[in-house]
């Protein structure tokens, strides 16, 4: 994408009313104004809230919101250029349990509150094989106890990719108290078994992988 287009989207972004970019300074602060309240001020109801960390396009958060109207639904990514697409369909299809956010992950428990959340999707991120970049990894550690921070208790957390390596990497976590392993499959599309979630949308990505009989794997677990 040129530089141009980006500006553009990025402006139109400011002008979407469900995106919200918070500052990094407020975040900072712990001063956001939406964490702990999102379904009072924001959502207007008392609905579950499900996340899509690195959204990109927005795919599923759309498609998601689409099929659970009694949901809301927040895709967040810090590529804004990216949820640009599914921002604007969301507004052409006059969804109101959608919202988008543009922040670093890293900083989810500045944007949401403890057991605010009730799912979270993660859906083709960076395996990030290299061990100097693991701790960027979403599935790392670290990062997993920022999800258990702001997950209801039995919330869910799913992840879906086409890596092995990050398949193999989440199963081995799940020999740890910690976790809890609801289920998974190294190949769910052929699985006649799959959760219907996890087989209903695909991305753009996800289709090229499928297309090139890549197996997609899918793993759902809860914190102990």
């Amino acid at each position: 994408m040129g530089s141009k287009n980006k500006l553009k989207r990025f402006e139109e972004n400011k002008s979407f009313k469900n995106v919200i970019q918070p500052a990094r300074t407020i975040l900072e602060k712990d001063a956001f104004e939406l964490k702990g309240y999102w379904q009072v001020k924001y959502f207007k109801n008392d609905h579950p809230i499900i996340l899509e960390l690195g959204c990109g396009k927005g795919e599923y958060t759309l498609h998601l919101a689409t099929q659970n109207p009694d949901k809301n639904f927040i895709g967040i990514d810090i590529k804004g250029s990216r949820f640009w697409r599914g921002a604007k369909t969301a507004l052409e299809k006059n969804l109101e349990n959608i919202a988008f956010v543009r922040a670093q992950i890293k900083m989810i428990d500045t944007i949401f509150s403890a057991e605010e959340v009730a799912e979270i999707w993660i859906t083709f991120p960076d395996p990030q094989i290299k061990l100097k970049r693991s701790k960027h990894r979403l599935i790392h550690p670290e990062f997993l106890n920022l999800y258990r921070q702001i997950l209801k208790t039995e919330g869910n957390v799913h992840l879906k990719t086409d890596s092995e390596f990050l398949y193999g990497y989440t199963l081995g976590l799940m020999h740890s108290p910690a976790y809890r392993l609801r289920y998974s499959h190294h190949d769910i599309y052929n699985n006649l078994n799959a959760p219907r979630s996890a087989v209903a949308v695909q991305t753009f990505y996800e289709n090229i992988f499928l297309e090139q009989n890549k197996p997609i794997t899918y793993i759902q677990f809860q914190f102990s």
